[in-house]
């Protein structure tokens, strides 16, 4: 179970106290200057935000940052050792969603069927929580290679490498992925303007531009 202190926006706050109370047990015991302790408690932000991504709410996002950590630190030589730390914990993290998503309770149970409270511009909102809509409806691999691709910046190889499955079915994954996005806005976009009000002539007004009063 996850504690911690959180903003009103569900964020936890900027105090490293906070992020402390989200770490493994076995860390809240570690000696100063331990290794693992220190990256685990750096790592938790962009940790929460990448889960964010997947999960697409704070509990859960919580719980999975939380499974990767225990994960990371039964392996945390081997991580260590790694030619890039960081992309070996987002890989743990990864597949612990798509593996989480395959339980059959993963699939009964949602926590909450509210977007994410992310902040945007206004005036991109629509088109933002149109965006959240379309992912969130993905298949969890989809999703995950979606956000491995376009988030972490990962190649297709890399991101074959943390899903653990080979690079064309990351590629046609990718290409399943953007083309029902593609399908899901547009249809959106359409019914937008099928429900925009036909704009009316005032009263007395004719259609007949080229009409010039007091001429035959």
């Amino acid at each position: 179970m996850l504690w911690a202190v959180r903003q009103p926006n569900g964020a936890l706050g900027a105090s490293k106290q906070c992020y402390v109370l989200l770490l493994p047990a076995l860390v809240m015991t570690a000696a100063p200057g331990d290794e693992f302790a220190e990256y685990a408690a750096a790592s938790i932000p962009s940790l929460r935000r990448l889960a964010l991504l997947l999960c697409r709410n704070w509990h859960d996002a919580d719980d999975l940052v939380q499974a990767a950590l225990a994960k990371l630190c039964q392996h945390w030589y081997r991580a260590a050792a790694a030619d890039s730390t960081d992309a070996y914990v987002r890989a743990i993290l990864v597949r612990e969603f798509v593996r989480g998503r395959r339980t059959g309770w993963a699939r009964r149970v949602s926590v909450t069927g509210q977007p994410p409270e992310i902040r945007a511009p206004a005036a991109d909102l629509d088109t933002l929580l149109d965006l959240q809509a379309a992912v969130t409806a993905l298949p969890p691999r989809q999703r995950a290679v979606l956000v491995l691709r376009y988030h972490c910046d990962f190649d297709v190889t890399q991101t074959a490498q943390a899903l653990g499955c080979a690079p064309g079915t990351v590629k046609s994954q990718t290409a399943k992925a953007l083309a029902t996005l593609r399908r899901t806005l547009a249809r959106g976009s359409e019914s937008a303007t099928t429900r925009r009000p036909a704009t009316t002539q005032p009263a007395g007004r004719t259609d007949c531009s080229d009409e010039v009063p007091g001429h035959a």
